[in-house]
């Protein structure tokens, strides 16, 4: 057999049906020069079932693993790849048909990039909520699939592509619980690489299914970015800091408005009108009413998060301890 030229490495913890949907969705690819490398990451609902059923159609292998995060579930899968290039995803990920033809249809496939998500039409209008609250400009600035962002492009590991060569020079994914795709982006950057967006390259991302869940996703990942402007100084730009501003903002404004004047809330009337409007146009109704209770679990999630942790590291002079650790995968 043909040496593959694409290696996809997805960790999976207890979501043997949604990585039956990825799998399934693998097939469907126009072309075939890839294998793919499922790393169980310690899981009590097991996926070995599923990988068995996609045996004879896709160049598969199954690792498992105790329990150690998707960083290192991603590393074991990288140390087995053949393909000159990994590409990392998320389990709950679907693969339109076109994603490996549009990879090589580029004259030069860049060392390390990454592709944007969408929400399916199918999905639940809680899903394309969340999928808008993440992806939306007026929410996070576009830094996590736009070419026009407030910040310089840092691939993500739902949808991330890179090099065999360089992932092994730089050593791989850090043992870090959250945010250790930003911090393998940034040590590319230190390497000479950086990450580039393929628009074309885009997938399906299921998310989160309900707010819960997505509050404590990007609660950690607000604690993340301490973490890595503590291993990289100078990464925390403007655009990491609106949402503990917009936490702080919101708070001042809803406490003053329940003691004082309701006028107040105002600002925040006028930004849940344009979350609205501009989601309800892009998702339909359902999506877009429920785009604006995510968009402020979002960024106050986030900011909260951030507030945390840097409180933790610069006024108490401790390490900061992630809120949610222990149910990382729920």
């Amino acid at each position: 057999m043909a040496k593959p030229k694409y290696s996809f490495i997805v960790p999976v913890y207890n979501r043997p049906d949604e990585l039956r949907e990825l799998l399934s969705s693998l097939c469907d690819q126009q072309a075939t020069h890839f294998e793919v490398i499922v790393v169980e990451d310690g899981s009590e609902q097991k996926a070995d079932k599923v990988v068995e059923a996609f045996a004879g159609r896709l160049d598969l292998t199954y690792l498992f693993q105790p329990n150690s995060g998707p960083g290192a579930a991603r590393n074991n899968g990288a140390s087995q790849a053949k393909g000159q290039w990994l590409i990392f995803l998320d389990s709950d990920v679907i693969v339109p048909p076109g994603y490996i033809a549009a990879l090589d249809a580029m004259v030069k496939l860049p060392s390390l990039f990454g592709g944007p998500d969408k929400a399916a039409s199918d999905f639940s209008a809680t899903q394309k909520a969340i999928n808008y609250s993440m992806t939306s400009f007026l929410t996070t600035g576009g830094i996590r699939g736009k070419k026009k962002a407030m910040e310089a492009y840092k691939p993500r590991s739902f949808n991330m592509g890179i090099e065999a060569t360089l992932f092994h020079k730089i050593e791989g994914f850090r043992a870090m619980r959250f945010g250790e795709d930003i911090d393998l982006s940034l040590r590319a950057e230190k390497a000479g690489t950086k990450g580039v967006l393929v628009e074309e390259a885009w997938v399906y991302h299921k998310r989160r299914s309900n707010f819960r869940q997505f509050y404590k996703q990007v609660f950690n990942s607000g604690v993340a970015r301490i973490h890595l402007h503590l291993l990289h100084p100078g990464s925390t730009k403007a655009v990491h800091t609106f949402p503990a501003l917009f936490a702080v903002a919101v708070i001042f404004l809803a406490v003053w408005a329940l003691l004082f004047n309701a006028n107040r809330l105002l600002p925040l009337l006028i930004y849940s009108t344009f979350i609205l409007v501009d989601s309800t146009i892009k998702n339909g109704l359902p999506a877009g009413i429920l785009s604006v209770p995510a968009a402020f679990v979002q960024l106050v999630g986030y900011g909260l998060g951030f507030l945390k942790a840097g409180f933790e590291v610069y006024a108490l002079r401790r390490k900061p301890k992630f809120g949610f650790a222990e149910t990382f995968y729920k």
